[in-house]
């Protein structure tokens, strides 16, 4: 595996150099103060909790770094002055660290791992995007000579930041994160970024509004079959409680279509963007109160299963660090709905027949929170139904704009002599989880089929009889006619079985497995191809030459 990650990442330091980045290497163990300076230590530490913080024998916070946008910003800061020397573009290959919550799958999710990350410096957004659309090729250009099958898709920029963001997706059915495309391939999106057009809406049959009982019906499904009516003509109100990082929490209250869910992703950063107006910088946690959360806060039992969008603000119990108000959100395919059924804010009771302006007043925050699915109509166009797929993120490309050189004061001096952010760029590559998603993507019940220009080794050189004295004297020729030609070659010489041997190079995945076997006796070897298991003899004076054509071709694809 060591050989496949340096094959790796030299694949992405040859691709990052052709764009005129320029490798370096950064501080591993970062002091806290560059991350309070960005705001984001308190992201990493105690909201999403994925920094190795400690303190060190002077007492003062450090942490293990998980990515480096404050410590190149840092050198920005103190080393680039003018608009002359823009723009830059840095990178490393290193080790990260980071305190997965789901550790899974060897390299495929894991507290220390390589990565390549690449920050880059700009006078302008214009030049930003010349950069950005370069790592996108370059990108491209790593995982195609990977050997992969990739696709890039629209993506939430998440703790990182920044005003849009890419990921590049190994199809894989083991992958975490769920990819939405439509069949013409003009979108994908990951599933917390995606967007579409809902079914509509299937017209309520309810016209005079009255409350109900409804017993028994807590869930959607429960109360549609109640109620003989589509859950499109349902509205849902589902409660979330939120703290921001100066320990305020509110209340959020999210109306939404009941046939739709909401996503948790999309919902955050909803709440993200009202900080400012609770004078607050970030969301440390967004949930689904628990009974236990409830308590701390509500003053009486919530109607659980029957909240209305007009549920009472005196719920909330008035104490210092809890909003007194329920925040309200509507979701777009809510806003339209007419004569739709709701909670009564009463256990057992829904309310038929309601209206938006009338019973109840729609919320001022109208948002986008819902979560596409495989079904929905795409927006660029409704003749194309969306898609499903797995995936597994190999690589993230960001356009941060001015977001951490505002907030550190890292500046340079325009043309005109006036003191300007620099306008930044940050891309990633998972080194060690694009060798790891190779295996999953490209896999039999045998074992590894490696791409051959990431394979540890081109060919194994497989001796069934290391005592038959002339399969092995062909053997060892083969092998340094091999090496002399460039191709990695292993042998196989040990003392073990022909099926042991033969097992352990395709589990191994090595490309192509010379056999010098009972044929030599014509003159010729027994070479199999691993992704096909294709077997051929071919004559000894010959078979380099091929090798050396097969690998020099699948390298060049």
């Amino acid at each position: 595996m060591w050989r496949v990650l340096r094959k790796v990442s030299q694949i992405v330091r040859e691709e990052m150099d052709a764009t005129g980045a320029q490798e370096c290497l950064l501080p591993q163990l970062q002091p806290a103060e560059l991350w309070q300076e960005s705001g984001r230590w308190d992201t990493y530490t105690k909201a999403e909790g994925i920094m190795f913080a400690f303190r060190d024998r002077q007492d003062r916070d450090v942490a293990l770094g998980p990515t480096h946008e404050e410590v190149i910003t840092t050198v920005a800061r103190e080393m680039i002055r003018s608009y002359k020397q823009l723009p830059q573009h840095l990178y490393q290959i290193q080790s990260k660290f980071r305190d997965e919550i789901r550790p899974r799958f060897g390299l495929m999710r894991s507290r220390e791992f390589i990565m390549k990350d690449g920050y880059s410096f700009h006078e302008t957004a214009e030049s930003l995007k010349e950069t950005y659309a370069a790592m996108d090729q370059a990108y491209s250009n790593m995982f195609r000579r990977c050997g992969l099958d990739f696709v890039a898709v629209e993506a939430d920029s998440g703790a990182i930041g920044g005003s849009g963001s890419q990921e590049f997706m190994v199809i894989a059915d083991i992958g975490e994160d769920e990819i939405i495309y439509s069949p013409d391939e003009k979108y994908a999106a990951n599933v917390e970024k995606a967007v579409s057009i809902p079914p509509e809406a299937i017209a309520s049959p309810f016209e005079r509004y009255e409350q109900r009982e409804t017993p028994n019906t807590p869930t959607i499904a429960t109360l549609a079959e109640f109620a003989n009516c589509s859950p499109t003509a349902i509205l849902k109100n589902v409660l979330y409680e939120a703290v921001y990082d100066t320990g305020l929490k509110i209340l959020v209250l999210v109306s939404i279509r009941g046939d739709q869910d909401v996503n948790d992703v999309k919902l955050q950063n909803e709440i993200s963007k009202l900080a400012p107006q609770f004078e607050a910088n970030t969301v440390l946690a967004v949930d689904v109160p628990d009974a236990d959360a409830q308590q701390k806060w509500a003053v009486k039992p919530l109607p659980l299963g029957y909240i209305s969008p007009g549920l009472a603000d005196d719920y909330i119990a008035k104490k210092e660090g809890i909003h007194p108000q329920f925040v309200r959100l509507v979701d777009q395919t809510a806003v339209d709905l007419k004569g739709f059924v709701t909670g009564a804010d009463e256990s057992g009771y829904h309310v038929f027949g309601a209206n938006w302006g009338e019973q109840f007043e729609l919320p001022k925050l109208v948002v986008d929170v819902r979560t596409a699915q495989a079904g929905d109509r795409a927006v660029h166009d409704p003749e194309q139904t969306l898609q499903v797929a797995r995936g597994i993120e190999v690589g993230h490309i960001f356009q941060l704009g001015t977001k951490y050189s505002e907030a550190m004061g890292a500046t340079f001096t325009n043309e005109a002599g006036k003191a300007q952010p620099f306008v930044m760029g940050c891309y990633g590559v998972g080194v060690s989880r694009l060798a790891q998603s190779a295996v999953e993507q490209r896999h039999d019940k045998d074992g590894i089929i490696w791409p051959v220009s990431i394979a540890p080794y081109h060919v194994v050189i497989v001796v069934p009889n290391i005592n038959d004295a002339e399969a092995m004297a062909a053997a060892e020729k083969l092998y340094a006619d091999c090496a002399a030609a460039g191709l990695e070659v292993l042998l196989d010489d040990r003392k073990e079985r022909a099926g042991v041997k033969f097992k352990d190079a395709e589990l191994i995945g090595i490309p192509y497995r010379v056999v010098t076997g009972r044929s030599l006796k014509q003159g010729k070897v027994e070479v199999v191809q691993r992704a096909t298991k294709e077997a051929q003899e071919l004559p000894l004076e010959v078979v380099v030459e091929t090798l050396k054509g097969w690998v020099d071709e699948a390298i060049a694809r």
